[in-house]
């Protein structure tokens, strides 16, 4: 079967479905105020289920709902293979709700979900500035995601210095060209900013 390369409008209507998705990871620390534990275990759960929905996808056997959105949220780069994208997403919240404590845990977070998201939205609506060692980042996308982070954490911490340095960092992460990895690079690298400069 040959694969067919989704045409430009397609392919800012898969970035909306997938960057939708990162955002919704925002509600994660709301989720964890209320109660860590059942947060761990719907973030556990939610890798488990939809682990196992690619898997019986590859095989040829579609799972309603999951294998539908996975399909339409998928890149041209992801045709044919796991898509790894949600499980790093799951594993980078998880990750830092375990490793930073409040409030850093919950800044990790929001450079993941505002930062990287509006990165990439911005850079496929807007691209401005390509950086052409870097892939497929814009200038455009970077201030993008320096203003998500910096909103988000000003709107937590209330302390511009931190807001502007946890901004740059996660700004300086989001740019590696890490495939997927970045949902685990992001919240990594700025919740261990934050929890340096908060202690």
């Amino acid at each position: 079967m040959i694969a067919i390369r989704k045409t430009a409008a397609a392919e800012l209507q898969t970035e909306l479905l997938r960057k939708s998705i990162h955002f919704f990871i925002a509600m994660v620390p709301p989720l964890a105020t209320l109660s860590l534990p059942v947060t761990m275990a719907l973030l556990g759960s939610g890798i488990l289920v939809y682990s196992s929905a690619e898997a019986l996808r590859l095989q040829g056997r579609i799972v309603p709902f999951i294998s539908g959105i996975t399909r339409m949220a998928s890149r041209d780069r992801d045709r044919g293979r796991f898509v790894l994208g949600p499980v790093t997403l799951g594993l980078g919240a998880m990750l830092a709700l375990m490793l930073y404590p409040e409030p850093a845990a919950f800044l990790a977070i929001y450079a993941l979900a505002f930062g990287d998201g509006l990165a990439s939205l911005v850079g496929k609506f807007f691209p401005m500035g390509r950086i052409s060692f870097l892939g497929e980042k814009t200038l455009s996308g970077s201030f993008a995601c320096f203003s998500g982070i910096f909103l988000a954490s000003y709107g937590v911490t209330g302390i511009w210095e931190v807001s502007f340095f946890l901004a740059l960092i996660g700004t300086l992460l989001e740019a590696v060209p890490a495939g997927d990895l970045d949902n685990i690079i992001i919240p990594m690298g700025t919740g261990l900013a934050a929890a340096l400069m908060l202690a």
